[in-house]
């Protein structure tokens, strides 16, 4: 005979699992819509035309979208004194030299910090997590006086050498090769492996999940650096640069100010998209036991 109390607990169960699974189906659905709302703000402000900027109240939709935003962008960075074109080259020469700089020196000192034993190390470890309480602004004056004594201002290296190393990279790199079984470093230091054989083909191979969370951060802090008191040459400037610039032009160029942060928007999201592929895919697909 069939048991229908059982079936009956059973069909309270699959009901329970279905409804909170639906509730959170919902709140995420909700969250999502929340984080997608400010870029969604953002593309229909730069397809506006710039008497529908300043209705009151506000539409979160525009009656007669338009392109001209966008070609009023490319026509004023084409008055400026030096090239469009220029600005997009510091740009991206800025970015992927910090990001691959970035990544490098992180997964170096990650892996001394995690696998190496030496004196001072767990002050050093202490002083990392503190740091992450400081914002860069902190010290901003104190590494103004530095790149001034050491002749960098007005240079990509005043750009380029303070975003290369920062306290959350570091700690990143550090809290995922911890979970490397020190039984696989000490196997190949019996092969003979040197330290940089095992950093490099030994620990870094595994680490693709938190190389690429640190790829997106590095990439989108880089693309975003204007240079503000470090650079005065107008050839040196970046693309933030040229938003700031026509966003501080006034109510006539707010259209434009939208096309441009639009424009500064799709790098970094195309960036994130593919990154975060990697992410899920290795994070599903390479645990480590020992």
């Amino acid at each position: 005979m069939i048991d229908t109390r059982k079936m009956k607990e059973s069909n309270k169960q699959a009901g329970t699992k279905v409804g909170s699974t639906t509730g959170i189906f919902i709140f995420l659905l909700i969250l999502g819509l929340f984080m997608a709302l400010p870029i969604y703000l953002a593309v229909v402000m730069s397809i506006k035309p710039v008497q529908e900027l300043f209705i009151f109240p506000p539409k979160l939709y525009t009656l007669n979208p338009t392109l001209d935003n966008f070609k009023d962008m490319f026509k004023v960075a084409g008055d400026l004194w030096v090239p469009f074109s220029r600005y997009v080259f510091n740009s991206v020469f800025i970015t992927v030299t910090v990001t691959v700089c970035h990544c490098f020196v992180s997964a170096m000192a990650a892996f001394i910090l995690a696998k190496c034993r030496f004196p001072g190390n767990k002050i050093l470890n202490s002083i990392i997590v503190v740091s992450l309480l400081y914002q860069s602004n902190v010290i901003y004056i104190m590494q103004y006086i530095v790149m001034a004594q050491l002749g960098m201002i007005d240079t990509y290296w005043a750009l380029i050498l303070p975003s290369i190393a920062t306290p959350m990279g570091l700690f990143l790199m550090r809290q995922s090769m911890t979970q490397v079984p020190d039984a696989m470093i000490e196997a190949a230091k019996v092969d003979g492996a040197n330290m940089f054989t095992i950093c490099w083909k030994i620990v870094m191979p595994n680490q693709k999940p938190a190389l690429m969370t640190l790829i997106i951060f590095a990439f989108q802090n880089a693309w975003n650096i204007a240079g503000g008191g470090l650079v005065y040459d107008e050839s040196l400037k970046t693309l933030p640069t040229v938003v700031q610039q026509a966003a501080a032009a006034g109510l006539a160029r707010a259209g434009v100010a939208m096309a441009s942060a639009v424009f500064m928007l799709i790098p970094p999201i195309l960036i994130f998209v593919i990154a975060q592929k990697n992410v899920i895919e290795t994070m599903a697909h390479s645990g480590i036991k020992d």
